[in-house]
């Protein structure tokens, strides 16, 4: 059982008042959006992913590849914004990504990415939204 505090909480209810039933099932329930199903995936234009759980910037576009796994990849977070876990879910061992800020599960992180960070961060986009850069 998770005993960390994070600087934003909100109860069960106003988290699926604040998320959508799928969010919801990602980003508090650890679950996994199907692959290929986001359309951040696609997103190319310069600017920030942002936690749609508290609006933490999370990554930088800049740092956002094209893995081949169905979401969206980055190298590195914007630092400070992400903290990791260890989830042995499904008879598995990985590590969990999820905001700094809200402790809304992410994603995974890998260390099969390219360089400079050899990470891929490996991120639902359903628990991401984006603002194009001014």
């Amino acid at each position: 059982m998770d005993t960390h505090t994070y600087p934003v909480t909100r109860t069960d209810a106003e988290w699926r008042a604040r998320l959508t039933p799928e969010q919801y099932a990602v980003m508090r329930g650890h679950g996994t959006e199907r692959p290929g199903s986001c359309a951040l995936l696609y997103e190319k234009r310069a600017g920030t992913f942002s936690c749609v759980g508290c609006d933490q910037p999370l990554f930088e576009s800049k740092l956002k590849f094209e893995s081949g796994t169905g979401w969206p990849s980055f190298n590195d977070p914007v630092p400070g914004s992400v903290e990791n876990t260890v989830d042995r879910s499904y008879g598995m061992i990985r590590t969990e990504c999820h905001c700094a800020r809200c402790g809304s599960h992410l994603g995974h992180v890998f260390e099969d990415g390219p360089p400079p960070t050899g990470l891929r961060y490996c991120i639902n986009g359903v628990a991401l939204k984006f603002e194009p850069a001014a």
